[in-house]
């Protein structure tokens, strides 16, 4: 149910647009406002997360990693895997460039084993499709944005038809076939089968987890048939972008009804990222379990924060009481 209800919300997204357009004529609604109130509302909540996450105080080490930590200088340490020092700059870029902790993901399950207790043992194994399908989507999401920066520049920025020429690099037919067009709707087809196929994953997915994923099918989907299928005017397409970027907007006829639905799905997921799980990629950055150097035995760390407690040591209680402690003949630290 909770794929249904996000599924039935793209789509009536989708059909929002296509009305609004087609019957409405609300082109200067969906080509202009939308796009401007999407980027509004994503500025401000980045802004609005990143400024919550930065003024969480954070008194002590709570760093999550794994390897020996550094203590006693005839003990070795692992720098990498539990860094006492800027090393964990290093760890940080792996988490961030390559998914380190999702590679490292392991599945366990059962198996049959006659001389375990209750015949069954527990398994442990490498599990790298899921790592491989989110890394591939990810990558292919980036190289579709920089593509993309040819309809927001002019002249176009001197990356672009590198990406090009690389990511079309086995031409199949005109136009162009690139890969990451590909492999992102392959990408996207499997995290989705995945939370269909696992009955733990299914178990614990909501409808925030599902609605992302048939967002960005949308937006995928919607790009394909643009680019070899239904065409669209790509001349005023790229006109309505340059507006937008040097707020200057023109609405140019004849670009279609498929590029605003294109757009308001983007738009959407432009507004929807900042209040989402997939705020991630900014928070990342500023998680305590992974941002600071683990030194926690070689260094004493002390809450700057703690409020002054007066304490009553053994020594006082002692001299206080130390009449009635002799004449119990209770032995004393002190003579």
């Amino acid at each position: 149910m909770n794929a249904l209800y996000a599924l039935f919300a793209v789509v009536v997204l989708v059909l929002i647009a296509f009305l609004g357009v087609s019957a409405a004529g609300l082109q200067v609604v969906f080509g202009v406002i939308v796009p401007y109130a999407a980027v509004s509302v994503f500025l401000i909540g980045i802004v609005y997360r990143m400024l919550k996450w930065a003024t969480v105080p954070v008194p002590f080490r709570i760093t999550t990693t794994c390897g020996q930590q550094k203590s006693l200088p005839w003990i070795k340490s692992n720098p990498i895997e539990n860094p006492s020092n800027g090393l964990w700059a290093v760890r940080m870029a792996l988490e961030v460039l390559l998914f380190r902790t999702l590679f490292r993901n392991t599945s366990i399950s059962l198996a049959d084993d006659e001389k375990s207790i209750g015949g069954k043992r527990i398994v442990y194994s490498a599990n790298f499709v899921l790592w491989l399908g989110a890394i591939a989507f990810h990558y292919c999401f980036l190289v579709i944005l920089l593509r993309h920066f040819r309809f927001f520049t002019e002249p176009v920025v001197f990356f672009v038809p590198l990406v090009e020429v690389l990511d079309g690099f086995f031409q199949v037919g005109a136009p162009v076939v690139y890969m990451t067009s590909l492999i992102i709707l392959a990408a996207l087809g499997y995290l989705l089968f995945r939370r269909f196929a696992n009955p733990q994953v299914r178990y614990i997915s909501l409808a925030a987890d599902y609605f992302p994923l048939f967002l960005l099918l949308g937006i995928v989907i919607s790009g394909l048939l643009m680019r070899y299928f239904l065409k669209v005017d790509v001349v005023s397409a790229k006109e309505l972008t340059m507006g937008l970027i040097g707020f200057h907007p023109v609405v140019p006829e004849g670009i279609g009804s498929l590029f605003y639905i294109h757009l308001f799905l983007v738009s959407v997921l432009v507004v929807y990222f900042p209040f989402s799980k997939l705020m991630h990629m900014g928070g990342v950055f500023l998680s305590p379990t992974r941002n600071m150097a683990n030194d926690n035995r070689a260094r004493r760390h002390i809450n700057p924060w703690n409020h002054p407690v007066e304490v009553h040591t053994y020594e006082e209680w002692e001299e206080e009481f130390r009449d009635k402690l002799e004449a119990a003949g209770i032995p004393l630290d002190k003579g």
